[in-house]
């Protein structure tokens, strides 16, 4: 018997195929957002996410209020001191809100800025701008929205601080742009943050006193001491990657500094006090205010990050006794 002859496959030949193309790998927690990212809906649905409420929580610092209290205390300064006592209340009110809603508004831009830094710092880098989790143009949009409303409240005042103001804005947005170009953005900030106390007396007042300048180099000086305890924190990491500050700036210097900067405010205040006339009781708050720098410098006599940044929150006390001494000062006059 013959082999059995093989049968041939009737299979068409076919061209070889190419192999499939692997899928590009995510790039970082923004890649895993964007696909669970929600609809947009609504008038603003081509900037804002209504289901990214949450985030833009974070992004605007509403769940940390320690940065608009230290915004709070020396405008409240210069309410109570531009109204020998307690300022009107419609006037009050819109200062407060004021201070919550600018503040918000700087924390956003300030994050804009910061967009492809924060996520090289250890203490940032879970920020929700940083982390992917919302989109710039998101954190653009809540930034202006804050400062409508900030300028709604505004045109409850008068025309003098309606036009300073604008100065106010300008401030706040240029800060966040100044650690690329100077060592000085504590100053800038300070800049900003003070300007509230100039606004008070044109609201309260009309005017805008020489005495009042007094009052806002006092601020000005206090936010750069806070915010270099602040950068003290971020001080390795903003040297690896180029940032500049007021602590990079003083290097080994920085208690001296600090703590120069720190009399500075103290002897400032003093002569706040004499030029309105207050009382022994003012100047008790003033000691209460230098105990606790004291007790900032103790802090961060090893530079420690956590110990850093624990002196920058006590500056919230600091603020607070500054602010009780002037309260009590003309309640019991």
């Amino acid at each position: 018997m013959t082999p059995a002859k093989k049968r041939k496959s009737k299979k068409p030949n076919r061209p070889p195929q190419k192999p499939k193309a692997a899928k590009p790998a995510s790039r970082g927690p923004s890649a895993k957002t964007a696909k669970a990212a929600p609809k947009r809906s609504g008038p603003l649905s081509g900037l804002l996410v209504w289901d990214h409420l949450p985030y833009y929580w974070q992004l605007t610092r509403m769940n940390r209020p320690i940065g608009w209290l230290l915004l709070l205390w020396p405008t409240l300064w210069g309410l109570w001191l531009a109204a020998g006592g307690l300022p009107d209340w419609d006037v009050l009110l819109i200062f407060v809100l004021g201070v919550v809603s600018m503040r918000a508004a700087g924390c956003a831009i300030n994050d804009y800025a910061d967009r492809n830094v924060d996520g090289h710092v250890k203490r940032t880098r879970e920020r929700p701008l940083a982390s992917g989790k919302i989109q710039p143009k998101e954190a653009l949009a809540v930034c202006v929205l804050l400062c409508l409303l900030s300028f709604v409240l505004v045109l409850f005042t008068n025309k003098l601080t309606i036009l300073l103001s604008l100065g106010a804005v300008a401030l706040a947005g240029c800060y966040p742009f100044m650690k690329r170009y100077t060592h000085l953005p504590q100053v800038v900030l300070g800049a900003a943050f003070a300007w509230s106390i100039p606004m008070g007396f044109a609201a309260q007042t009309g005017e805008v006193p020489a005495e009042c300048w007094l009052i806002y180099t006092a601020a000005v000086i206090w936010t750069v001491v806070y915010d270099t305890f602040y950068a003290m924190v971020d001080r390795d990491d903003d040297l690896r990657i180029g940032v500049k500050s007021t602590a990079v700036l003083f290097g080994d210097q920085d208690r001296v500094m600090t703590g120069s900067l720190q009399v500075m405010v103290i002897v400032t205040l003093m002569m706040v006090g004499q030029r309105f006339e207050l009382g022994s009781v003012y100047y008790l708050g003033l000691v209460a205010a230098s105990g606790l720098f004291v007790y900032q410098q103790y802090l961060i006599r090893h530079r420690d990050r956590d110990q850093c940044f624990k002196a920058f929150l006590n500056n919230n006390w600091a603020g607070f006794a500054i602010f009780a001494g002037i309260v009590a000062d003309y309640l019991l006059r």
